[in-house]
């Protein structure tokens, strides 16, 4: 299936995904005897791990993006394709897009997750996840505009409401957003408005778990609550929501339950994978996680199919650890899995094995905020001003494009010295009306801007 005879076509690698790990299997084919399609529903790599920067402000998404065609312009052997696969046909080795087919030698699907309601999807209007970039716009669309809206408001208990924000999850992105979004109400905007003081603004992080970060080792989770209880942030642990509506979260702590009057409602737990892992479970007996995540095999691939691949965040890959638990759903994961395949590609055009795929764990890290994070390097932990300074390094590094890494660095380092957030634009004013906020129509009660 891998060898390629002479005077034939090149062996045609269809990578369906241009995240981390679809993005890194492209780039290390680069040298090698194939043809590589990138096919994505977008024309942008898009950073994830920063998306909760452009959700409060800190950064606009042109930052955190790199079209795809840029990035592979001077890989000959590759092209990119707009376009979203609605199905794939593993004996005929094609996959079905929405006005086209495409036939395929070896294909490598990379099509990540997306954030998991638990079977209450009516919630996903009412607190916003953060996956894409149309999820951080709409979230700092929110978070502003529940500063503009306390601002106009008279009556104190609306007011406070307004100035609630409840985050549902303390992972890593739960925690950073938590962080930043207190840096934004108790810092940025503290001389910004006439009428309120933003520095009574209420965070409330929620997480079921009993603690935050539960993949980090406890000292460092503990360390995390310390700092952003220190930028004012209320962590509430053991705690889970059981309905969202009318404004109100309601919370259950043991046998306590306890309703929570919140304007803006962010969602940060859970998964669920793409359609992507259905379509390949239809067609080629794949067997799938109960979040719908591909059971990949050893080396990555699908079932009986050798050359069908499933990387990054779609794929629960349980053979590292005794207790069969998957590998976590981070970009080190993916960018691991991307070279790997590409390597193992490779090797079997060649007529030559690879081990199985082994994830060299080098360490988390999480930003809680202004010169405070937390590192786990397994032979080192520590937090504070160092793993401050550790975070920025690793994600100025792994940013795909110089001109990325050049202004990201640019801006963080502005807004550190000036505390200024320039990316703080409300870009739909019609969301004053999908908020709820009347407009105000009477001539005689004018607007103090």
């Amino acid at each position: 299936m891998f060898n390629q005879a002479k005077n034939q076509n090149p062996h045609h690698v269809v990578i369906v995904g241009g995240g981390f790990g679809g993005l890194y299997a492209a780039q290390a084919l680069k040298k090698a005897p194939v043809k590589v399609t990138l096919i994505d529903k977008r024309n942008f790599h898009l950073f994830q791990p920063l998306l909760y920067q452009v959700a409060t402000g800190e950064l606009s998404p042109a930052d955190i993006s790199s079209p795809l065609r840029g990035v592979l312009s001077d890989q000959k052997n590759a092209q990119v394709l707009m376009g979203e696969v609605i199905g794939v046909d593993p004996q005929q080795q094609t996959l079905k897009l929405q006005n086209t087919e495409l036939s395929y030698d070896t294909l490598i699907v990379a099509t990540g997750v997306s954030h998991h309601y638990f079977g209450n999807d009516q919630w996903a209007k009412k607190a916003p996840g953060l996956k894409t970039i149309e999820d951080a716009m709409e979230m700092r669309r929110r978070i502003l505009l529940a500063f503009e809206a306390a601002e106009k408001e008279p009556d104190p208990e609306k007011r406070r409401a307004w100035l609630t924000f409840v985050l549902v999850g303390g992972g890593p992105t739960g925690v950073e957003l938590a962080g930043a979004l207190a840096e934004l109400a108790y810092n940025t905007l503290k001389s910004d408005f006439r009428h309120i003081n933003t520095s009574e603004t209420k965070i409330l992080l929620l997480e079921g778990m009993d603690r935050i970060l539960p993949p980090y080792p406890p000292q460092l989770s503990a360390k995390a609550q310390s700092s952003l209880e220190r930028l004012g942030v209320t962590v509430q642990t053991g705690t889970l929501v059981t309905t969202i509506e009318d404004e109100q979260v309601t919370i259950r702590r043991g046998e306590q339950i306890e309703q929570i009057s919140a304007k803006t409602i962010l969602w940060a737990a859970g998964m669920k994978a793409s359609a992507m892992g259905e379509a390949l479970a239809r067609s080629t007996g794949a067997q799938l996680d109960r979040v719908g995540r591909v059971i990949v095999n050893q080396d990555l691939s699908v079932g009986g199919y050798s050359n069908i691949f499933v990387i990054g965040d779609l794929a629960n890959f349980p053979h590292q650890y005794k207790n069969g638990q998957p590998l976590p759903g981070v970009a080190p994961v993916a960018m691991q899995e991307g070279l790997y395949v590409a390597n193992l590609i490779r090797k079997r055009l060649k007529g030559e094995t690879l081990p199985p795929f082994h994830y060299r764990d080098y360490g988390n890290l999480a930003v809680i905020g202004r010169n405070s994070a937390v590192v786990d390097l397994g032979f080192v932990k520590f937090s504070g001003f160092l793993a401050w300074l550790a975070w920025i390094f690793v994600h100025i590094f792994f940013l795909i494009e110089f001109d990325n890494k050049l202004v990201v660095m640019i801006q963080w380092a502005w807004n550190y010295f000036t505390r200024k957030r320039g990316a703080r634009l409300i870009t739909n004013p019609v969301a004053w009306l999908s908020m709820g906020i009347e407009e105000e129509r009477d001539s005689r009660t004018p607007i103090k801007v």
